[in-house]
């Protein structure tokens, strides 16, 4: 069975034991979208703990039993999302492919590699969602192919509002093994995060624009 808040905590604990996350809430990162953040979030070095990423694509393939039950392809989004997404497809020996920022330039222009059929239930692998721009691009490829984003499930989100606005407004499930909140919560209790930095980081997640540049 799938224990959502039991899950958030052991992938938050494992992600901060890998050093796959750093927190540095008085030296921000600047992300491609000119976002200053607290948190970067690398998940592709799970890929390299074998127990990490095991745990990691059987919370996804028990999520998937448990509310996704009528799935019957998984999709990886390039790059991240696709080892993960192998991982699970395997578990549940389902098929598999993989989607493209876009389609490519030549040879048959494909943006989703496998097969995928008209009205299939498909559920989009991601590995991080930030602003939500490219996860749900990869859903709406799946819809545009003729068959149906059942949900978008990734490792990780930093439970921005325009994520979150935007994936309600396409009607389009979101679900994530952690959370900017669960890490939070678990960095605290590893005394990875002096109290006086706590409201900060908090604050951030609630308007990231409050680390802009002065």
């Amino acid at each position: 069975m799938f224990n959502a808040n039991e899950t958030a905590k052991q992938v938050a604990g494992s992600l901060l034991e890998i050093e796959a996350v750093a927190l540095r809430p008085h030296d921000p990162f600047t992300w491609t979208s000119g976002i200053r953040s607290p948190i970067y979030c690398d998940n592709r070095l799970t890929m390299s703990y074998p127990q990490i990423r095991d745990f990691i694509a059987e919370s996804f393939a028990a999520l998937i039993r448990e509310q996704y039950p009528e799935a019957e392809v998984i999709a990886g989004t390039a790059t991240a999302g696709i080892p993960h997404a192998a991982f699970v497809s395997q578990k549940l020996g389902l098929p598999m492919v993989y989607i493209r920022d876009k389609a490519k330039g030549h040879g048959k222009e494909n943006q989703i590699e496998g097969l995928i059929r008209p009205g299939q239930q498909v559920v989009v692998i991601e590995d991080l969602i930030s602003t939500g721009g490219s996860s749900l691009k990869a859903a709406l490829a799946v819809k545009a192919a003729g068959a149906e984003p059942a949900a978008v499930l990734a490792i990780f989100s930093y439970q921005l509002d325009k994520a979150v606005s935007a994936f309600e407004e396409a009607g389009i499930p979101l679900q994530t093994l952690s959370n900017y909140t669960s890490l939070i919560e678990v960095a605290v209790e590893q005394g990875k995060i002096k109290t006086e930095d706590l409201e900060l980081l908090q604050s951030w997640r609630k308007d990231p624009s409050s680390f802009a540049k002065s």
